[in-house]
């Protein structure tokens, strides 16, 4: 096995994968052959000549041909100083470790270490693999569910498998059921309905009805990005769009306003505006090709 970087978004099981590998590979070594740490919490130069080079330079008995791992997961919060320490011991250590290092962003890890690994892309899991997992799990613990609570589930979660689970779990233990309305009270996101309608309104030009919607969710004390997110995943998947140029334009507005609302201009009046880009868009004539 070579040296990794796991690079994907949250969730989606990168150090799980590693860990089912090592178990594999090491067997009953695993307990004493293998080291996890997250770097986010144990990211300075310290811990790497502490922690990591005192684990490399264990004498560990494992199986022929397998070698000790450290993995290393939210390694891009790792220091410069912190990453210049552990290329040394990757290469000092290289006949008898191996380094795992997951991360959300390669372009944060240091070129020496890259170049010392393979790097292994993951993706958003599909909604097919969390639906079919929740499944699993919700049929061997006996937890009763409708089909528009699982549905709802992997609307909230986005991709990653770790929150559909969460928030299964906590649907499960706050309602007993696994229904629809149930799992966006638990998550405290805008309610898919209503976003709907507001872009419903959008489409139809109706600015002010749209308005009026959107402000019933937003003095309810959502976030700002919550409420953009919820617009967006709906925007992807809505019937209801004319045409796939104007799907792309609504979503160009989505990803300009959020970007505004993370430079700190997440006021009402900005939300306003974006419904107002929505509905000119949607009132624009088709260009002629």
């Amino acid at each position: 096995m070579p040296n990794l970087i796991l690079v994907g978004p949250p969730g989606t099981g990168k150090t799980s994968s590693v860990m089912c590998m090592a178990r594999q590979m090491l067997k009953d070594c695993i307990k004493n052959a293998v080291l996890e740490l997250n770097a986010s919490d144990d990211r300075g130069i310290d811990v790497v000549r502490e922690k990591i080079k005192g684990f490399a330079h264990q004498k560990v008995t494992v199986p022929p041909g397998m070698h000790k791992l450290i993995i290393l997961d939210e390694g891009d919060a790792m220091t410069e100083s912190a990453q210049q320490a552990l290329r040394m011991i990757m290469t000092e250590y290289s006949s008898t470790t191996r380094f795992a290092i997951a991360c959300n962003d390669s372009s944060k890890i240091i070129e020496p270490i890259q170049s010392r690994c393979a790097i292994v892309r993951f993706t958003k899991l599909s909604d097919e693999e969390i639906l079919e997992r929740l499944k699993i799990v919700m049929d061997t613990e006996g937890i009763k569910y409708t089909n528009e609570g699982a549905e709802a589930l992997i609307f909230t979660a986005d991709g990653d498998m770790r929150y559909a689970l969460n928030n299964l779990q906590a649907t499960a233990a706050g309602f007993g059921v696994v229904e629809r309305d149930s799992v966006f009270k638990v998550c405290d996101q805008p309610h898919p309905d209503l976003m709907l309608n507001v872009l419903k309104n959008c489409l139809q030009g109706k600015f002010a009805d749209a308005c009026l919607l959107i402000d019933e969710v937003y003095t309810e004390g959502y976030n700002l990005i919550d409420i953009i997110n919820s617009l967006t995943k709906i925007m992807q998947t809505m019937s209801e769009v004319k045409s796939e140029e104007l799907r792309l334009n609504y979503l160009k507005e989505a990803t300009v306003i959020k970007m505004r609302t993370l430079e700190g201009n997440n006021s009402q009046l900005q939300l306003h505006g974006f419904l107002a880009n929505l509905c000119q868009l949607a009132l624009a004539p088709p260009r002629v090709r």
